[in-house]
Formats: structure tokens, C-alpha cells, sequence
């Protein structure tokens, strides 16, 4: 597979995971401001600071965001995020923002985890509307997601919806207990409500194959996922070694 061409900006974190995957690849570095070469893959982290404007003109890319599980410590507030650490996984997708879950990996990455994986939850009650951030709204061109979403939902059930995001003040975990499904755009915080026993919808195109709203009354849940999604994310230091790049380089090419 063609090395990525790593853009990075002068924000710490995406300098940061930046610098490290152009290690671990041995790729070149590019500041956003000086490159041109659109016909070339890159790689490169978030969507600010003009990294979404270079990702919509290039043929391929490498997407890196914070992982599904085990995340680096982030504190949600006054509409700020700020990360606390960089201790946690970092996922990293070929040309989309986000695992489709789709494939057939073994479960060694995810044992490694060590996450309780749940049962699912066929006791629950409410309907969990997770609420995606305006960047998320203006990067898939659902500025009325919200609204648009509800009366979708309302179409299939007439359980309680609970509108939650990551500013909320009740924590979701606390949600969950007593939750039917989880419907989100196309929020990791999903595949954490999956772990928890509780089926998650989506309604970004790639990732709606894992459950379909009208159908949310029938839910059920592909743990198979968690074993994928373990397999698409990475910590600094996989990352920095070349590990996370020898991974992810193989499994595109094919």
C-alpha cells in the first residue's frame, strides 16, 4: 500500500499523533498550510485547522480519532473538550471517519482490553438519542439530525427518547442501565452502549448495516464487531513502533 503523505497542524494533539504515525510508517510530513499534492494518500488527525478541506479533495486518506474503547481521559465542558491524557487508543480508518465493524479478526486485540462485555439487555425501557456535535452536523450535512431522527424513531416505537450528548449532565453510563437501544449518527459512544448490553443504531450510511431503526423493537447485537473494532485502533506507542502501520497497510491492501 501506498505510504501517506501525514499533514499535520500545530495543534498538540494532531502534532502529536501526527509525528508519531510518519514514524511508525516512515512517511513524509506536511503542515496543512503547504500542501498541494491531491493526488497523493495522506494521513493526518481531527477535521479543524483545514485537515477537512485537504481530506475532501484527495483520492485516499487515513483518518485518525480518538478509538472505540479505552480512550484517552477527556473532560466535556462550557462546549469545550479537553483531553486530559494521550494514555488511551487512537483509531485510525481508511478513507471514512469511522469503522464500519465490518471483517473477521480474531479476538486477541480485544482480550487485551479487558472490557466487560455484556449480555444484551432485554429489559431496558428507553430509547437513548445521542445528539451529534455541530461539527459532526455540518461534516455529514445533517443540520436537523435531531429532529429528523426522532420522528424516524417515533415511526417503530413509542418508548421514551432521552436526548443526550457529551455535555450532558447525566453521565450516559448511568443511561444505560435502563436502556432499550442507543441511536446515534455515527457516535463511538455506540459501540460503548453495545459493550453494555444495549443494541445501537445508525444512521450514517456506513454503518447502518448494524441495525436497522425500523427494527428496533428486534434488536439484537453482532458482538462479532468488538473483535474488528479492537483491530482499528491503537495506542501512541503501536503507533510510534510501526505496528499499528504494518496492521492497518495489510488489511487495506487486500
Amino acid at each position: 500500500m501506498e505510504k501517506p503523505i501525514v499533514i499535520y497542524t500545530d495543534h498538540i494533539i494532531n502534532r502529536t499523533l501526527c509525528y508519531n504515525f510518519a514514524k511508525g510508517s516512515d512517511s513524509l510530513l506536511c503542515h496543512v498550510k503547504n500542501f498541494r499534492e491531491y493526488d497523493k494518500t495522506i494521513a493526518t488527525y481531527g477535521v479543524l485547522r483545514g485537515t477537512l478541506e485537504i481530506i475532501r479533495k484527495v483520492k485516499n486518506y487515513f483518518y485518525m480519532d480518538h478509538g472505540y474503547f479505552n480512550q484517552s481521559k477527556r473532560l466535556f465542558n462550557n462546549n469545550r473538550t479537553n483531553v486530559i491524557n494521550l494514555d488511551g487508543y487512537f483509531r485510525i480508518v481508511f478513507n471514512n471517519f469511522i469503522h464500519d465493524g465490518r471483517g473477521n479478526f480474531p479476538n486477541d486485540r480485544l482480550k487485551k482490553l479487558n472490557i466487560e462485555i455484556l449480555d444484551q439487555n432485554k429489559s431496558g425501557k428507553n430509547i437513548i438519542l445521542s445528539e451529534p456535535s455541530e461539527t459532526m452536523k455540518k461534516l455529514y450535512n445533517t443540520p436537523d439530525w435531531t429532529k429528523d431522527t426522532i420522528n424516524k424513531v417515533k415511526k417503530y416505537t413509542d418508548r421514551k427518547i432521552i436526548i443526550h450528548n457529551k455535555f450532558s449532565k447525566e453521565p450516559l453510563e448511568n443511561l444505560l442501565r435502563d436502556a432499550w437501544a442507543f441511536v446515534s449518527l455515527q457516535s463511538t459512544a455506540g459501540f460503548i452502549a453495545m459493550s453494555k448490553g444495549v443494541p445501537a443504531y445508525f444512521t450514517e450510511i456506513s454503518l447502518n448495516h448494524i441495525g436497522k431503526i425500523q427494527n428496533i423493537e428486534n434488536p439484537k447485537i453482532n458482538y462479532n464487531i468488538f473483535n474488528n473494532l479492537a483491530y482499528s485502533q491503537w495506542t501512541l506507542k503501536e503507533i510510534e513502533s510501526g505496528e499499528a502501520w504494518e496492521s492497518i497497510s495489510k488489511n487495506n491492501s487486500k
